[in-house]
């Protein structure tokens, strides 16, 4: 096992990490931006290192500044949690190359599944279902209006280095197609530094559902069954759930053994997600890997009752996995807790907090790193919290997760708790009947 793990990460999920590392036995070392000098992570971890100026480009995505804080504090590992640079094939091979295991995908599997054309290729090889589009790259936009034809509108543009919904376009007839292209292709080319274009066929009515899957450095690899992210807004989940309302065992049991495949093909090791596209008539679409630990892998830990990040360390540390498929036997739901003004276009609200009372009660979970007096930085992504709760139904869960929200007080600061509230009395969602374009139409009150 590891002598001394550096987590390369801020906020809820540093302070989730720090948590598993101490009931393990193995100590760890949190970094920190001058931002995020009052952060409970800098606090929990047995040492702790400055690296650098709020800008997330100064600081947690310095790659130097991280691997010089690893052989300072004589870290052995690092943990790069999700988000920054948990994905990125040059930071692994880095941290290889210095001689520090990373927590997470090699570089080989990183670069398979991150650009998302290439990944689509290797699904069609493995035999996963993929949406109908281009293969590969998209040279011109003459060569992409045919492709569009021959499949029918309508279709979408995806920038294949893409993320969080830019570079990407819905196209519902022809004459629209040129400003569409070109604004897609300008967007990525600024967010990403890559305006590579791809075309698929438009899933309509689709639901959003991911399979979570584990895979050792001995070719062995198992599930961990699904969750439903079918509630976003412009392609930013705000509620996740497990098992999907929507789907049935045997729809279940076909996306599980896809999602094995396509981590058996690269030869995954490590913990990571599936992404799918399901349709109205349950045909499921291969969508994206994502090679890392997700925001919402709390809810599968609830009803397979698994700890993910001991997983994900073990597996690093070359223990094999048992190759056992999990399902659930439980109902879990989470809410994102964001500090932003759902009346105010979702603007971001940092600041301050004066008061904060979280939940409690049997099956109540609340991850997160605030508390009364801590302020906020306005440098980085909005979640505060994540709120979790589990049940033996799903309408149990709902009640449950209505109860604890109405108990969560945070003052100082606007929150998405109104909003939550909203959407969970809302009529169709407490039937299940819900797809991605659900936030489409809400009107919050």
């Amino acid at each position: 096992m590891f002598k001394k793990i550096l987590i390369a990460n801020r906020g809820e999920i540093a302070l989730r990490i720090i948590r598993t590392c101490k009931e393990m036995g193995i100590p760890t070392v949190a970094v920190y931006s001058t931002a995020d000098k009052d952060s409970l992570h800098i606090r929990f971890a047995d040492e702790a290192v400055c690296i650098g100026p709020a800008p997330s480009s100064e600081s947690y995505l310095k790659m130097t500044n991280i691997i010089a804080a690893a052989e300072i504090t004589g870290a052995d590992a690092i943990h790069p949690g999700y988000g920054f640079l948990s994905e990125n094939a040059k930071f692994s091979q880095i941290c290889r190359d210095n001689g520090i295991k990373f927590i997470g995908a090699t570089p080989e599997q990183i670069i398979a599944m991150g650009d998302k054309s290439n990944a689509k290729a290797t699904m069609k090889k493995a035999g996963v279902p993929t949406i109908p589009g281009s293969d590969g790259l998209i040279d011109n936009i003459d060569e992409a209006i045919k492709l569009a034809k021959k499949i029918g509108y309508p279709v979408i543009i995806k920038a294949t280095a893409g993320g969080g919904g830019r570079g990407m376009r819905e196209i519902w007839k022809e004459e629209d197609f040129e400003r569409h292209w070109e604004a897609a292709k300008s967007e990525a080319g600024a967010a990403f530094g890559n305006d590579g274009l791809y075309l698929e066929k438009f899933i309509e009515e689709p639901h959003h559902i991911e399979v979570q899957i584990a895979g050792d450095q001995y070719g062995k690899v198992c599930h961990l069954s699904e969750r439903d992210c079918s509630i976003q807004r412009r392609h930013q989940k705000l509620i996740e759930e497990t098992p999907s309302p929507f789907i049935d065992e045997e729809i279940r049991h076909k996306m599980g053994e896809a999602a094995k495949a396509a981590a058996q093909i690269i030869n995954y090791e490590g913990v990571g997600t599936i992404e799918f596209l399901v349709d109205k008539h349950k045909n499921f679409y291969f969508m994206e890997m994502n090679t890392r630990i997700q925001v919402e892998h709390a809810i599968t830990e609830e009803v397979i009752d698994r700890d993910l990040i001991k997983e994900q360390i073990k597996i690093a540390a070359g223990d094999p996995i048992t190759g056992k498929d999990y399902y659930p036997t439980k109902h879990s739901m989470e809410c994102r807790i964001n500090a932003e003004d759902p009346y105010n276009n979702f603007r971001p609200n940092p600041g301050k907090i004066e008061t904060l009372h979280k939940p409690g009660g049997h099956g109540v979970r609340v991850d997160t790193h605030i508390y009364a007096g801590y302020t906020i930085p306005p440098n980085y992504d909005s979640m505060i919290a994540k709120l979790i709760v589990t049940a033996q139904t799903r309408q149990e869960c709902i009640l449950k997760m209505e109860r604890a929200l109405g108990e969560f007080v945070i003052e100082g600061v606007q929150t998405t708790i109104p909003l939550h509230l909203q959407i969970l009395a809302d009529e169709n969602f407490r039937k299940g009947n819900f797809t991605t374009a659900f936030m489409n139409d809400f009107k919050i009150k």
